[in-house]
């Protein structure tokens, strides 16, 4: 079998605790799912045409801590991974972006936006939190059946945040209408997850799964993302 090869989208800085969780969780993720897989740092800037700079790359992780040097970049790599069937993860500003992608090329939404962007944007179909995550944790809930409750194998996990962005509800009736499933939601029932139901594997959270890394732990979810990646190598 070849090695699947894994394009963490986003602009390396160590001064990110996902950015140095990342590579922990892939190896950790490695180990446990017994496959073979490697990654490699793609900035978004390095991001111009999307079916020739990711090619080469069998999965994609559109990282967090955005905004991003380049929005096009991100949203290229996202629509890029979906129109090819490539297994994706959005994590944190990768959810939010994954959000935007989704809702500018297949809701329709051409106007949809991002407030940490562009706060006077007609259509922020990404807003501020009531309450900024940042270095919170809290419980997530899962959706019997989801792709996010099969690889955690239970309906709840706490999880830990450091992002002051989520969808605007006002926007789920179109996202859904465009084949978006929300699949994760806070004890509050505010919206944590979603995936893209007509593919293998294409999730997003707004929490940081990688964190467990740190902790010694193989992230479930980024070991069902290994195990998707390799799947098609």
């Amino acid at each position: 079998m070849s090695r699947a090869r894994i394009a963490l989208v986003g602009d390396f800085s160590d001064r990110h605790v996902a950015h140095r969780a990342i590579p922990r969780a892939l190896e950790l993720a490695r180990e446990r799912a017994g496959v073979e897989v490697s990654w490699e740092w793609v900035a978004t800037r390095r991001i111009s045409d999307a079916p020739r700079d990711l090619a080469d790359f069998s999965a994609v992780w559109l990282v967090p801590a955005s905004p991003y040097e380049s929005t096009r970049g991100a949203l290229d790599a996202v629509r890029w991974a979906r129109e090819t069937g490539r297994p994706f993860l959005g994590t944190c500003g990768g959810f939010q972006h994954m959000i935007l992608e989704i809702a500018r090329n297949v809701a329709g939404i051409r106007d949809a936006d991002h407030a940490e962007t562009n706060p006077a944007g007609s259509s922020l179909v990404v807003r501020p939190l009531s309450c900024a995550l940042v270095e919170r944790t809290g419980n997530v809930h899962f959706a019997p059946g989801s792709h996010l409750a099969r690889a955690y194998g239970c309906l709840e996990a706490t999880e830990g945040y450091h992002c002051s962005y989520g969808v605007d509800p006002g926007y789920r009736d179109a996202l859904e209408a465009a084949g978006l499933i929300f699949t994760s939601w806070d004890d509050a029932g505010d919206i944590r997850g979603a995936e893209l139901a007509s593919l293998p594997f294409f999730v997003g959270v707004l929490f940081q799964p990688e964190r467990a890394a740190l902790r010694g732990e193989a992230p479930p979810l980024v070991v069902a993302f290994a195990r998707a990646a390799a799947s098609l190598s």
